[in-house]
């Protein structure tokens, strides 16, 4: 994958089965691992647990010190954690690009 030149990654929506699973896949790889969503859940707890960083809402300062911020397509692009990444160049990234990165 992009070890190396990616460390920690944010997750806009981590508490969506899509979302929370690909971010359990890369906290188990090693990765330091972030993100959002709109509510406390039984998924985000757990995503906790296993030494995610997890935000209830979205706001700019959630993405601080991510190299790359997933998202799924159901975010919207004014969302104001994908309004700083592009403000930062950070690269922002659909979960299904994740996904297949995954995979390789």
């Amino acid at each position: 994958m992009f070890r190396g030149r990616v460390r920690s990654i944010h997750f806009v929506g981590i508490g969506g089965i899509g979302m929370s699973g690909i971010a359990e896949v890369l906290l188990a790889s090693g990765f330091a691992v972030s993100g959002s969503d709109q509510r406390e859940s039984d998924v985000t707890k757990r995503l906790a647990s296993l030494g995610a960083r997890i935000h209830i809402g979205h706001a700019p300062e959630n993405i601080s010190g991510a190299d790359v911020v997933v998202y799924s397509s159901a975010v919207p692009p004014s969302n104001p954690e994908l309004v700083r990444a592009r403000r930062l160049a950070i690269p922002a990234i659909r979960r299904a690009e994740m996904l297949a990165e995954l995979m390789r």
